[in-house]
């Protein structure tokens, strides 16, 4: 077969490699919006280029954590979004001291979404992270928010892929 062959999904009429994707945001959104963003004096990234640091610290924002969020899709595909979550300095800390360590794979955090969520509108909300995979940044597994819990714990239809970018 011809590596360059597209499928199409007969869910939804898109191409199935839109399905099991990643979507990376490059900054959480109160750092998008604020003079000089992640350059500003003071900053830390876990990395220079934010589309590949795991950990920032914005003076006067908020420390934030990458984080994954997965959905499920209908036909059993998986949609991930790297996601910013702000958490409190303490925890940035303790996250910082494990991220390389095997202790990285027992670190839960507690925190809010630093990226608005399309199509659900969700932004700021609580979350709970934890490390499924000591390969991966957290995962988002939890939330006392009912449209968050909703995102986490149902199957969307693939009506969703359109509002992502």
């Amino acid at each position: 077969m011809n590596s360059s062959t597209t499928h199409t999904c007969a869910m939804c009429g898109l191409e199935t490699s839109d399905h099991d994707r990643d979507v990376r945001f490059r900054l959480p959104d109160p750092v998008l919006n604020s003079p000089g963003q992640h350059l500003a004096e003071g900053s830390w990234l876990s990395e220079p280029d934010p589309n590949v640091a795991t950990l920032m610290q914005i003076p006067g924002i908020s420390p934030f954590v990458r984080a994954l969020l997965p959905v499920q899709l209908e036909g059993g595909h998986e949609l991930r979004l790297g996601v910013w979550v702000a958490i409190h300095p303490d925890d940035m800390q303790r996250a910082a001291s494990v991220w390389n360590a095997p202790e990285y794979s027992a670190l839960k955090l507690t925190g809010y979404l630093a990226n608005r969520i399309e199509p659900w509108g969700l932004f700021a909300v609580p979350v709970d992270l934890a490390v499924l995979n000591p390969d991966h940044t957290p995962y988002c597994v939890s939330s006392p928010n009912a449209g968050l819990h909703d995102v986490l714990t149902r199957e969307w239809s693939h009506d969703v892929l359109a509002s992502l970018p």
